[in-house]
């Protein structure tokens, strides 16, 4: 099943009187269960692509598909609604609710949808045993490591049981043993869920665990490369 299609998709940005052509083309696609790393180096337009298929950004060619629906003919209540209830986010800084526990971080998705109290607590409860948090419910973010920061935000983007989890650089911020630790637990999550992972990395680490790998260089797909 084809998770993301981009067809010809291009991304242009106004810069100081200048146009930047972010996205030149670009032809790609994902199926379910995919452990894949967009890599490339600071403006390459990764992270570009990453934000027009988590629909936080909006195209200016081309179309992209999202679990079969065409993003670019879509109104801002249903892009919110399509984020809401099929995409998880992992941002490599966090952006976890300072004032809310972890439990209640990872739960707000939950609450936004409408489910039922009960349901919520045995999800919760069950990603937080999926990233090793058990005991720390009650915690807030500044009270933990930056690696169990990074687990919260991966604990939030599983709980809504998403068909795609978008990462864009995850372990820019964490030391290489931590960064480990934190790709393990997805490969294991991405085997155990079936959920599709689509990472922006220049991380040569991140790449050693993807299995495929889509370069981008200057807007343009430079290679894309399924390992063996």
């Amino acid at each position: 099943m084809t998770v993301v299609k981009a067809q010809n998709v291009t991304k242009d940005y106004g810069l100081n009187g200048q146009t930047v052509h972010a996205l030149r083309g670009v032809n790609l696609e994902f199926s379910g269960g995919e452990f894949a790393a967009i890599a490339g180096p600071s403006g390459s337009g990764k992270s570009t692509f990453l934000h027009l298929v988590g629909c936080l950004d909006t195209l200016t060619g081309g179309s992209m598909l999202v679990g079969g629906s065409d993003t670019g003919k879509m109104t801002r209540k249903a892009l919110a609604l399509l984020r809401r209830h099929s995409i998880g986010f992992i941002f490599q800084a966090y952006n976890l609710i300072p004032v809310l526990s972890v439990e209640e971080n990872i739960s707000f998705p939950l609450t936004l949808l409408g489910i039922d109290k009960k349901e919520i607590r045995e999800r919760t409860a069950k990603v937080l045993s999926d990233v090793g948090l058990e005991g720390m419910e009650k915690r807030r973010p500044k009270e933990m490591s930056g690696g169990q920061q990074q687990r919260v935000a991966i604990a939030r983007a599983l709980v809504k049981k998403p068909a795609l989890i978008l990462a864009d650089e995850p372990t820019a911020n964490l030391d290489s043993t931590i960064g480990k630790e934190i790709l393990e637990l997805m490969v294991a999550l991405n085997k155990s869920e079936g959920t599709t992972f689509i990472f922006s990395t220049h991380d040569h680490m991140v790449m050693d665990y993807a299995r495929r790998i889509v370069r981008i260089r200057d807007g343009q797909i430079e290679s894309d490369e399924v390992k063996s």
